[in-house]
């Protein structure tokens, strides 16, 4: 096995199994070595808990950069998640032209939005900002919501094929090379990923559980990236990481106490089998 060296660039909530705290475990039991530059520091995440605390750690972000370019450091890809500001999104920019080794991977989860909405804080500018960041990646992963926002396109939760390869099409007019698209429902039993790759689209479709949990996206963008980078086709990497994410959802829908996060570490031998498989 080739051992590759992957960079992750998102904030870190010290509890609430998001964010760097899910990549970094993900990716890592997926063999790879996953160094990080988290661009903040919370207590927890912000959904549902109050007075956490939030270092933020924009400014810190280029100077990393220049260190390791004293040192020579490269990697085999790069991998953003959630990003706080447009300076942070030029910061992500800079550091991955100078990172980078040749031929290796951008992959950038937009996490922006979701349900029809931008999240809190951001607006027109940091979405300008993601198109750019996105039309450089080899792979996005993005969700509806998000999706629409990149190719301005109205939103609506009901849809059908049609109007998701219109986006899907608008996606490629932006730049984008290859598209995983996240929480694909065309029916309310189920729900899929599309993955358009390499000048194929492939959907995966399983059954939809009627909850809602933080993190999942943080969850199944980890997988994906993990197995992609162990040799996965694409199409393969989005349907294991789709699996994996599902049985970590069902396994903490029934558990009130556990309302913070989904509880993916149980099911990470599942994940590493799959990788022989």
């Amino acid at each position: 096995m080739v051992y590759k060296r992957l960079l992750t660039i998102q904030d870190i909530s010290c509890v609430g199994q998001c964010s760097l705290t899910v990549a970094l475990p993900i990716i890592s039991a997926c063999g790879i070595e996953t160094s990080v530059i988290p661009s903040a520091v919370l207590s927890t995440h912000t959904a549902g808990f109050k007075g956490y605390t939030f270092t933020d750690l924009t400014e810190d972000m280029p100077k990393i950069r220049q260190h390791w370019e004293k040192e020579g450091i490269k990697f085999d890809a790069v991998y953003t998640g959630y990003l706080g500001s447009t300076k942070q999104i030029e910061y992500v920019k800079d550091i991955i032209s100078s990172v980078k080794k040749e031929n290796a991977l951008t992959i950038v989860d937009p996490a922006m939005a979701d349900n029809g909405k931008l999240y809190a804080g951001f607006d027109k500018d940091f979405v300008e900002a993601m198109k750019s960041l996105c039309k450089d990646a080899d792979f996005i992963l993005p969700n509806l919501t998000e999706a629409c926002l990149l190719t301005d396109t109205p939103y609506t939760p009901e849809y059908d094929q049609e109007y998701i390869m219109k986006i899907v099409e608008k996606l490629y007019g932006l730049g984008c090379k290859n598209i995983v698209f996240t929480g694909v429902s065309y029916d309310k039993e189920s729900t899929g990923v599309l993955v358009c790759a390499y000048g194929r689209c492939e959907y995966y479709k399983h059954s939809l559980l009627q909850v809602v949990c933080h993190g999942t996206g943080d969850i199944y963008a980890s997988a994906f990236v993990g197995l992609l980078m162990r040799g996965k086709n694409a199409y393969d990497a989005a349907k294991i990481a789709a699996d994996y994410t599902f049985e970590c959802i069902k396994a903490t829908v029934d558990d009130e106490n556990h309302w913070y996060g989904s509880k993916f570490e149980p099911f990470l031998g599942k994940l590493i089998k799959a990788l022989e498989e």
